[in-house]
């Protein structure tokens, strides 16, 4: 998003603001299955966009940004994925950032989210 080549942001004030706006949806096959990934926005403004999308969803990736942490939204929509009863994978992206403590993120996580995760990381 932030370098302007997510394929899913279709609109041109996505692509000029980098920010997802817009849920989108593209697929890809994997062994003898077909997945969907919907692509929603991040931003607080648009929380509604993402609401409208969560019950078509078998599974959840929930991004949270090294750089910037856990949002007020992260923990919205965290919790509405499991009010929901929605398998999630917390992905901790932006790692390689100058400045990060990958270390203070995961507490992070842990404090405003769940305690109930798995660390699972390949370099």
């Amino acid at each position: 998003v932030d370098k302007g080549t997510t394929r899913t942001d279709s609109m041109a004030l996505e692509r000029q603001r980098g920010i997802t706006i817009q849920a989108a949806v593209t697929s890809f096959h994997w062994k003898e299955y077909k997945v969907n990934l919907v692509d929603t926005p991040g931003h607080m403004d648009f929380l509604t966009e993402v609401y409208r999308s969560l019950s078509v969803l078998d599974g959840a990736i929930l991004v949270v940004s090294a750089k910037d942490g856990v949002q007020a939204q992260t923990r919205i929509l965290f919790h509405a994925l499991r009010k929901m009863n929605i398998p999630t994978v917390i992905f901790i992206n932006k790692i390689d950032q100058a400045g990060v403590d990958l270390q203070s993120v995961v507490q992070s996580v842990r404090d405003k989210l769940s305690a109930d995760i798995i660390i699972k990381q390949t370099v």
